[in-house]
This record gives structure tokens, C-alpha cells and sequence, in this order.
């Protein structure tokens, strides 16, 4: 894993918070692809790294850009990607839950907000639906 900005202990800017995070893109993707985000909890270098990054943006946002709440029906951003994509593929969430190896009743909970998703569960919303990484570590 090639380490970037490693100096950095915080985002002044703009076009470095844009740097960053794109880094941190393709430190998920190589961490997703690699086997290294497989396991919730897992702690290794990848980990490690994401966090420190994602932590940079998270105080950035903070400190310097508004956002304005986006809430539609109540639901996550990640919760409304996969009612999207169940939409697309004409399937139902107990298709979905059997896809990701978990109970119909465990992923009703998820999609209702009452429970969360181990990291191996998540991973696979990811490499069977090719949901978003970023909603997925945000959301899951």
C-alpha cells in the first residue's frame, strides 16, 4: 500500500480536501479488492489508514463546508441505493438477504434502521450489487 500525506495533520483547503479524498477512493477500493475490509473490526494497515484520512475529511467538513440535511422518507442514502437497485433488478429484500448470506429478518431490521451490517455483509452489498463503498462504510 503506497501511504500519501502522511504529513498532513489538517486539510486547509479545498483542492487538498479533493486529493485526499480521492486517495482515500482508491485506498477503499484496493482494501475492498485486496480482502483487507472482509472482517468487521479487522485492523490492518488499510484500516488504519482510512480512518486517519477519513477523519481529515470528517474535521474538514466540518470546519469548513455546509451541507443542508437531505432526507427523503426518513431513510439512509445507503438504505434509498438499495431499494434503488432492488428496483432495477426486480428483486425482493429476502433475494438480497440470501445474496449476502444473511436472514430475512436481520436485513428487514437493516432496511428499517433498527440493526446494522456486519463488515462481511456489507462487503458483499458491495461485490454483489456493486453498491456504493462510501455509502456503505458511511451507512452499514
Amino acid at each position: 500500500m503506497e501511504k500519501r500525506f502522511e504529513n498532513i495533520v489538517e486539510i486547509d483547503s479545498r483542492e487538498l480536501f479533493d486529493e485526499i479524498s480521492s486517495y482515500c477512493d482508491v485506498l477503499i477500493d484496493e482494501a475492498t479488492l485486496n480482502g483487507y475490509l472482509s472482517e468487521q473490526g479487522a485492523d490492518n494497515e488499510y484500516t488504519r489508514e482510512i480512518g486517519r484520512i477519513g477523519n481529515l475529511c470528517a474535521e474538514y467538513e466540518d470546519r469548513k463546508m455546509q451541507f443542508k440535511e437531505i432526507v427523503v422518507r426518513g431513510r439512509s442514502p445507503l438504505i434509498r441505493a438499495l431499494q434503488e437497485e432492488m428496483f432495477k433488478r426486480d428483486i425482493k429484500q429476502k433475494e438480497i438477504a440470501q445474496l449476502i448470506g444473511i436472514n430475512e429478518t436481520a436485513f428487514s431490521l437493516f432496511m428499517n434502521g433498527k440493526r446494522g451490517l456486519s463488515m462481511g455483509s456489507a462487503r458483499k452489498l458491495y461485490q454483489k450489487l456493486h453498491i456504493n463503498p462510501k455509502l456503505i462504510i458511511e451507512y452499514a
